[in-house]
């Protein structure tokens, strides 16, 4: 598994050289000032997002500066909630009818799921069985009531297009 040597002397000599690649590949590696090793690792990306402070004990510091981070953070949700795209699909699914679906769809989901954490979350075997059935099954049994309604929309508006002709 290992090399044999022919003697202890021949032995130190290999640590010391060990030793000596370490500190070598150590002193590459680390750098004194925080900030510029950050900044030759990530090539200057970090550099708008640290700056260095010198503390009461006269140490430099490296802190974040958050101020840029939620400028930044804002003008990207700002930017994204304002884009002509979304406005134009809210618009749209407003338009459509789809919004008042999708907030009925959100809101039973949120029932369904917050009744069934509750039964989970039970003693009674029987309510922890319920909760687990209502996981699994009440998707299924959501949208089989969907396509009944689906169904029940589309005969409903036919009959009534033939009443008209």
């Amino acid at each position: 598994m290992g090399r044999n040597y022919e003697s202890l002397e021949e032995l130190k000599r290999k640590k010391r050289l060990l030793k000596g690649e370490i500190k070598d590949l150590e002193a590459l590696l680390t750098f004194k000032n925080t900030k510029e090793s950050l900044s030759a690792f990530t090539n200057g990306l970090s550099d708008q997002y640290l700056q260095e402070k010198v503390d009461e004990d006269g140490e430099e510091k490296t802190v974040i500066r958050k101020d840029v981070i939620a400028k930044q953070l804002t003008s990207e949700v700002k930017d994204m909630l304002l884009s002509k795209n979304a406005a134009v699909g809210l618009a749209s699914s407003a338009f459509s009818g789809n919004a008042v679906d999708g907030l009925i769809k959100l809101g039973v989901t949120a029932l369904v799921a917050n009744y069934a954490k509750k039964n989970m979350k039970s003693s009674n075997w029987k309510k922890k069985l319920l909760g687990a059935a209502l996981i699994y099954v009440a998707p299924i049994a959501l949208k089989y009531v969907r396509k009944k309604l689906e169904n029940y929309q589309k005969t409903k508006s036919l009959s009534s297009m033939e009443q008209l002709i």
